[in-house]
């Protein structure tokens, strides 16, 4: 797993070798630019180094234990068959491959999924998911662009709920013709999920593009604010130097971060774990 996690984590990992000075110690100034340089949000730097001890040469071992603290969000354990998640974020951010990759963590698990086409704004939407279903042979709930998305996410969880399924993943759209339409339609589902299966959705997750670095703070604070949101994805963080941004999402949106994305494979699926993240981060600074 950490092999993996370094992989992923490459090119952030690169602009810190990059930028470090060969054969000196780690000071302060020095930190300060190094975590500047993978997007670690300004505050947040300023924050880390006045919580570190007072002396100039940074340990590593203090480093770590003060970036740990901006990951003890921890997402809320619900115990439900099926486990409903609704999955949402903008277009483009990587939302329906996310899906499948979820739906194959889950399967390699030797769990049952079922998948909803509930983003019935785009037709292109609802082909991909389906030719998802159709590689990873998991059932799916689709239907025609326009229909109503509440309805795919009703019959979704009914037929999870009716094979003793153990996982129903619904798809959402990630914009409409304004916000106002998107916060109706988002909570519409979410209403409908619940009438479908008391409870439901048990898991609302955010798909964030890791590539906008701290930038997609301000795109996730506007879905928190439409619906609230349980945790965090970021996905193609393998191809971006911006890891660091991850500091100011947990921080800002006081969410877990559930899983990263590293790769285009089905199989390039973490879960996060905030340890194995900032000794990944530290081990490259030092």
């Amino acid at each position: 797993m950490f092999s993996f996690l370094k992989k992923g984590l490459e090119k952030t990992i690169s602009a810190f070798t990059g930028s470090k000075p060969a054969d000196k110690k780690i000071t302060k100034d020095i930190l300060e630019e190094l975590l500047l340089e993978a997007d670690v949000p300004y505050e947040i730097v300023q924050e880390i180094i006045y919580y570190l001890p007072p002396r100039e040469i940074v340990d590593k071992a203090d480093l770590s234990r003060v970036m740990q603290t901006y990951f003890m969000y921890d997402s809320k354990s619900i115990e439900a068959k099926p486990f409903v998640m609704m999955i949402l974020g903008v277009n483009g951010a990587g939302k329906t491959t996310t899906i499948a990759k979820l739906a194959n963590l889950f399967k390699s698990n030797s769990k049952s999924v079922i998948l909803g086409a509930s983003d019935t704004f785009r037709a292109g939407a609802i082909e991909q998911l389906r030719q998802w279903a159709t590689r990873l042979e998991v059932p799916i709930i689709a239907s025609n662009q326009g229909h109503d998305p509440a309805a795919v996410a009703y019959d979704t969880i009914s037929s999870a709920v009716a094979k003793g399924m153990d996982y129903a993943i619904i798809d959402t759209a990630g914009r409409l013709q304004n916000q106002k339409n998107l916060a109706s339609e988002l909570e519409k589902i979410s209403r409908i999920s619940d009438k479908a299966l008391s409870g439901a959705p048990h898991q609302k997750i955010l798909i964030l593009d890791g590539t906008q670095g701290s930038a997609g703070v301000a795109q996730a604070k506007a879905f928190n604010e439409i619906i609230k949101v349980d945790g965090v994805i970021i996905t193609k963080l393998d191809g971006t130097a911006k890891g660091g941004a991850l500091f100011g999402i947990a921080r800002e949106l006081e969410l877990p971060i559930l899983y990263i994305g590293v790769g285009e494979s089905k199989d390039d699926l973490i879960k996060f774990n905030p340890k194995e993240f900032v000794d990944t981060i530290c081990d490259a600074i030092f």
